[in-house]
């Protein structure tokens, strides 16, 4: 992948990011990246995130 978080150019794709919670552990994200830092789910939310906090990501495929 490279880029250690999404850029602008993933902007619009589907993509899992995977964050540390500060409590530890781990939460996973699953949605279009409609924002550098916010993904868009399944059921219409949009979930902001810091980029600080991204442990995996990547773009995955269209349903």
């Amino acid at each position: 992948m490279g880029n250690p978080t999404p850029s602008l150019s993933e902007i619009g794709k589907r993509v899992s990011i995977r964050l540390h919670e500060p409590s530890g552990g781990f939460r996973d994200l699953l949605g279009t990246l409609e924002e550098i830092d916010a993904v868009r789910k399944k059921d219409g939310s949009l979930v902001s995130f810091d980029h600080s906090a991204i442990a995996l990501w990547k773009v995955v495929p269209e349903k």
